[in-house]
């Protein structure tokens, strides 16, 4: 096991995610001309609140002279506070480091974000979103593990809220139980695409959606996506397939038509026992051991280091798994070995426990927790040969996975 430390940029971003950054002026006037933050800034008591709303917008994400991307969480506790305007630059400061401030900018509100297509629809609105140089495609986001329970519990999986079906579903055409996805969503989707592509250099398509529970059905919904995207693709950007796992013969469907370079198909957790409890629609639906064989049939079809699983690091800490962190982060790496063998990459993004807030000691945890997991899983990418597919996914895209920048660290 390792028992090294983080150094250099995976440091500092590893920091910044777990520490939060408080609120400046100058944080809050980024926030004017940068990408959104998903969640608001809220004010602490007895914090100065400039705007007297007890929120305030402030910037998604931030980049470092180096190109290490890092999501900006919002923390009127944090030692880390922003610096600088617009025309100076900005700077990041450490309360405890003044004289080490280090030169950032923020992901940019771009032009594309407020026009609108040929029919007026707005851009923003249309299912394709970036962040860095990648290219999100996610015209279908309602997931139907949301709308099923089974004795009284909801087939959701316990982390995710972005899946539930509201008024993004309802603008972008998806109705529950219908497979097809609308042409004109699909249309609106090619122009957005193409604006997009013409004002960012976008080095990778990511094409997601909400699951249904039919796996033969997500196929075929995420066969026209892909063709539909692949049509308005002309630089032949690579393009990962991050749907649920699907039957064997929709995976060679898209091998033979040639319509995506990579996969993901997210396992989430690592032991049947969590998958069961984390992911009750997922193993009800498609069942633990039949989403590794169809992750092992994709690595028979695009080879060793083109298929991945996204996983939720940190989501066993929360109360009612009873696991301290070194348990909770050996499990996981024994995870790492096994995927590893198979050829199959996992991705890990941390997680911000909910309930494990509770207990005064949950950061210091969930930070030994990440710490030893990804530096561990790195030694076990460089045993069995394996770094992350730069067509899937590298240190500009990645703003909440440390994999890509222990990779470039490795390289250098």
């Amino acid at each position: 096991m390792s028992t090294e430390k983080l150094q250099g940029s995976p440091a500092l971003k590893t920091g910044v995610m777990f520490e939060g950054i408080r609120y400046t002026d100058a944080l809050g006037a980024a926030a004017e001309h940068s990408l959104p933050n998903y969640y608001p800034y809220r004010f602490k008591q007895g914090e100065r609140d400039p705007t007297g709303a007890g929120k305030a917008n402030i910037p998604y994400l931030i980049n470092t002279a180096d190109d290490t991307l890092i999501r900006v969480l919002g923390n009127g506790d944090s030692n880390w506070s922003v610096s600088g305007d617009r025309d100076s630059g900005y700077r990041l400061v450490h309360d405890e480091r003044p004289d080490e401030a280090i030169e950032i900018s923020f992901e940019p509100l771009h032009d594309w974000m407020q026009a609108e297509t040929s029919d007026g629809f707005p851009i923003a609105r249309a299912g394709v979103s970036t962040h860095g140089d990648m290219m999100v495609i996610n015209v279908a986001p309602g997931c139907e593990y949301f709308l099923h329970k089974a004795d009284g519990k909801s087939m959701r999986c316990t982390f995710c809220s972005y899946g539930a079906p509201d008024q993004r579903t309802a603008h972008l055409g998806q109705v529950a139980g219908q497979v097809e996805i609308p042409d004109l969503t699909l249309l609106r989707m090619r122009e957005a695409m193409a604006a997009v592509m013409a004002e960012n250099t976008i080095r990778h398509i990511y094409l997601v959606g909400g699951s249904l529970s039919d796996p033969a059905q997500e196929g075929e919904r995420f066969l026209k996506l892909a063709r539909a995207a692949q049509a308005a693709n002309p630089d032949n950007i690579p393009v990962t397939l991050g749907s649920g796992a699907l039957p064997d013969e929709i995976l060679r469907q898209f091998h033979e038509e040639g319509l995506v370079d990579a996969v993901c198909f997210n396992l989430e957790v690592w032991s049947e026992d969590l998958f069961s409890r984390v992911c009750p629609g997922k193993h009800r639906y498609v069942g633990y051991g039949r989403w590794i064989e169809s992750l092992e049939q994709a690595v028979s079809l695009w080879g060793r280091g083109r298929v991945y699983s996204a996983m939720v690091a940190g989501i066993e800490l929360e109360p009612e798994f009873d696991m301290e962190w070194r348990e909770a982060a050996d499990l996981a790496v024994r995870g790492v070995e096994d995927l590893c063998s198979r050829g199959i990459i996992p991705i890990y993004s941390l997680y911000y426990p909910v309930g494990g807030k509770d207990r005064s000691d949950y950061q210091s945890r969930l930070r030994n927790y990440f710490e030893h997991l990804v530096l561990n899983y790195r030694d076990i990418r460089r045993r069995h040969g394996l770094s992350v597919w730069q067509g899937f996914m590298c240190h500009r895209c990645a703003y909440m996975q440390l994999e890509c920048d222990l990779d470039r660290q490795e390289a250098r």
